[in-house]
């Protein structure tokens, strides 16, 4: 239930480090989604001209979805070291190894000019920025978590999973923006490195900002009581919270499919399969990402009034019909795409919901670590299978998706039902 004690309300402070933590992973996203709207263009540059277009599609799309099989290892490695040394020494590694690969993508040369190295180049960037991303995200969630009051923890993660978000509309604005400047020519020969250096240069700025952050008092007092885990965390995770990995991979698989569906699948099938041209689907995508980033926010606030169980059961059955009525009008006009589209990435807010339960799934001294084991090979896998399964799907029939959605709704209302009186931790 709300609460009116001013000690509960977020300080100015609590804004600050949810605006730094949010800058650094906006960029990080906006990094690497960057790669999934210029898809086309890519498919085009770094793979052989003499392969069917669909092959050459499947080909750029496996790269990107390679690139979440990093996240794993990459994650897990970053936890432990943000569970042994602090969370925000953690921040800056993953900014730059973010960073990096992105600069170098933009300066790659295509496969006309070194063959099949550029593809192997650029699947070698991808990985890189996937193990960068797979320790941001679970470290961001634990940092903000342990800064802000309780009360309203479903709120500042919501804001923060609206602020990741932010990063794929401004992958899409970026995008809409080339593609309204430059002809599909100057887009292939050149102007696609543009929005690469623009991540890259962005990347080292908000490394320089985020010296401002603060090292979390849970974990300093964690430090100064010597109740830091002294042996590799996910030994402890697998020891004693086995349970409270299953409603994790759960969520997570319900944050996956709603991300996937919403902002990797969507803007490729409205234009493969219904015909739009780029600068009408990326338009059409920036609308549909705000309504995302509203829905992150509503869903964090509607967590701290109803409790977070509740909010994410609510929005596992609003994010299935979403998708059905998105489903619907792909055959119908412009407008109704796109007042659908919007209403189901709303509908998606479930993104903002989930972290406010997660983040409670396990203790302090193995929190990074217990979050980054399950979100990172659930999303890893289901970033991996979703993409090109979806796509499929939307092939042979245009309700399969919704089918997906409402199946993945289903098993959630179950996990949450068994679930739900899980040990939870502060």
């Amino acid at each position: 239930m709300p609460t009116s004690s001013k000690s509960a309300l977020l300080s100015l402070s609590d804004y600050k480090t949810i605006f730094l933590s949010v800058l650094g992973g906006a960029l990080e996203v906006y990094d690497f989604i960057i790669f999934v709207f210029l898809s086309v263009t890519i498919a085009d540059v770094f793979f052989p001209p003499d392969v069917p277009e669909w092959l050459r599609m499947l080909q750029s799309l496996a790269i990107f979805s390679v690139g979440y099989l990093a996240r794993p290892l990459g994650g897990l490695l970053l936890a432990h070291y943000a569970d042994r040394s602090g969370r925000k020494l953690m921040f800056n590694f993953t900014l730059l190894f973010m960073a990096i690969p992105c600069l170098c993508i933009g300066l790659l040369p295509g496969y006309a000019q070194i063959g099949y190295y550029a593809p192997l180049l650029l699947l070698l960037a991808r990985l890189i920025q996937g193990a960068a991303l797979g320790g941001e995200v679970p470290n961001a969630w634990v940092f903000v978590s342990e800064h802000v009051p309780p009360e309203r923890r479903g709120y500042a993660l919501g804001l923060l999973q609206a602020g990741l978000t932010f990063g794929y509309l401004l992958a899409a604005l970026t995008t809409a923006l080339l593609t309204s400047l430059y002809s599909s020519a100057e887009l292939r020969a050149w102007a696609w490195r543009i929005p690469f250096f623009i991540g890259g240069v962005f990347g080292f700025i908000a490394i320089g900002l985020r010296r401002w952050l603060r090292e979390t008092p849970v974990f300093l007092a964690l430090r100064e009581r010597q109740e830091l885990a002294r042996k590799l965390p996910v030994a402890g995770i697998i020891r004693h919270h086995r349970a409270s990995a299953i409603p994790s991979v759960v969520l997570t698989l319900i944050l996956t499919s709603a991300v996937i569906t919403m902002v990797v699948v969507m803007p490729i099938a409205l234009q493969k399969l219904y015909g739009q041209d780029p600068a009408t689907t990326f338009r059409i995508s920036c609308a549909a990402i705000l309504a995302l980033n509203i829905g992150c926010i509503l869903a964090g606030r509607l967590s701290d009034r109803f409790g977070a169980w509740r909010t994410v059961a609510l929005y596992s059955v609003l994010l299935a019909l979403g998708t059905t009525l998105l489903c619907a009008s792909l055959s119908a006009s412009l407008h109704l795409v796109l007042a659908s589209y919007m209403i189901a990435c709303l509908f998606s807010g479930v993104i903002g919901a989930v972290p406010a339960v997660i983040v409670q799934l396990f203790p302090t001294r193995w929190k990074v670590t217990g979050i980054s084991l399950t979100y990172n090979m659930t999303y890893s896998l289901g970033s991996s299978i979703l993409p090109l399964l979806m796509l499929g799907l939307l092939q042979s029939s245009r309700w399969g998706m919704a089918i997906l959605a409402t199946a993945i709704g289903v098993l959630a209302l179950l996990t949450i039902r068994v679930f739900r009186h899980v040990e939870m931790f502060p």
